[in-house]
């Protein structure tokens, strides 16, 4: 069973195994600056078009998207998760689609079902490419990607729904800023006293993952970071709401101050931490949860770490918290010394 070594979190050659993958988060703001500086031009085709009836997406980050959507867009809206469309969409309506390169049969099923019922469809994917091929037609838009980051074509996706007036405003220049941010405050050249991300991997280090987040975004990032921390250290990592998470931590006996910490960190049986991130919403709801975590976790004696980012607009916050989070699963497989290299 791996142990956990601190010390290989500021050991450059320790560092150097992750090299591709931290590079990768680090390039994340420059992949949205390309995305969206190549899809300007498309971009500017949608305004004025006619408002759809519906808009149904389908694809990589589709409940991205409708977590963006839904508050805010003046027609119904459908994250449609399987293959072919739902058999009221016709001409009236706007199907988007994220795609990349490799896309599977069922999405390019979705793309010509599109084109034959003759909908409006605004498809971000590579140019060319074999579901560009199945996009081809007088309703259709595409706003061409080349970096094969699902999150960055998102962005332009939004940024292409804004400009029809069917989503909030979205900035990718920001964006990307705030990306950059995460990653100049991440960096592996960055100590564990000042780096957010080794500071989290070492709170988890022999721990049993909980994560949580309040809002929309904030639990879709949960999830995608406790499946990055399971990937990272081989053990299990729960994301889910509060009412689910404070059973087991009200079921965590708390430490015994004589326990060897060794053994501990030896054991199958991992204490829970609790992982919380806040991305500064201040709905009643959100915050009483928030409080009801927090209280359970110092009453059962459970460590509580926290990613937060609250300024800047939602999706630069949802971004910052993801990429907080991605860094720091890359810390924690760098700790344990697992390699997720591919």
């Amino acid at each position: 069973m791996s142990v956990f070594n601190d010390a290989w979190l500021d050991d450059q050659k320790s560092l150097a195994g992750s090299d591709s993958i931290l590079r990768r988060l680090a390039e994340a703001g420059a992949r949205v600056r390309r995305e969206a500086a190549d899809s300007a031009e498309p971009i500017s085709l949608l305004q004025g078009l006619p408002r759809p009836r519906a808009v149904i997406a389908a694809g990589t980050e589709a409940r991205f998207i409708r977590a963006m959507l839904e508050p805010v867009c003046p027609v119904p809206f459908v994250a449609w998760p399987t293959h072919g469309l739902p058999g009221w969409v016709g001409a009236l309506d706007l199907v988007v689609v994220m795609a990349s390169e490799s896309a599977p049969a069922g999405l390019i099923a979705t793309v010509h079902e599109s084109v034959r019922r003759g909908s409006q469809l605004l498809i971000a994917c590579p140019r060319p490419s074999t579901i560009a091929e199945h996009a081809a037609s007088r309703s259709s838009i595409v706003l061409p990607t080349a970096t094969a980051d699902p999150l960055a074509a998102a962005i332009v996706v939004l940024d292409g729904l804004h400009a029809m007036q069917l989503g909030p405003e979205v900035h990718p220049q920001l964006v990307a800023d705030a990306m950059d941010k995460v990653a100049e405050e991440c960096s592996p050249f960055a100590d564990v006293s000042e780096n957010p991300a080794k500071d989290l991997a070492m709170g988890l280090a022999d721990a049993q993952p909980l994560v949580w987040g309040g809002s929309v975004l904030a639990a879709r990032a949960s999830r995608r970071i406790a499946e990055a921390l399971r990937a990272a250290s081989g053990r299990a990592a729960l994301a889910a709401d509060a009412d689910a998470l404070l059973p087991i931590l009200e079921s965590t006996a708390p430490r015994d101050p004589f326990a060897d910490p060794f053994e501990d960190q030896m054991s199958v049986d991992r204490r829970p931490t609790l992982v919380l991130l806040d991305d500064g919403n201040s709905e009643s709801l959100i915050r009483t949860d928030h409080q009801r975590l927090v209280t359970s976790a110092e009453r059962n004696d459970v460590r509580v770490c926290t990613i937060a980012h609250w300024s800047g607009s939602d999706v630069e916050r949802y971004a910052s918290l993801l990429h907080t989070g991605m860094f720091a699963a890359v810390y924690l497989a760098v700790g344990l010394g697992r390699s997720l290299e591919r």
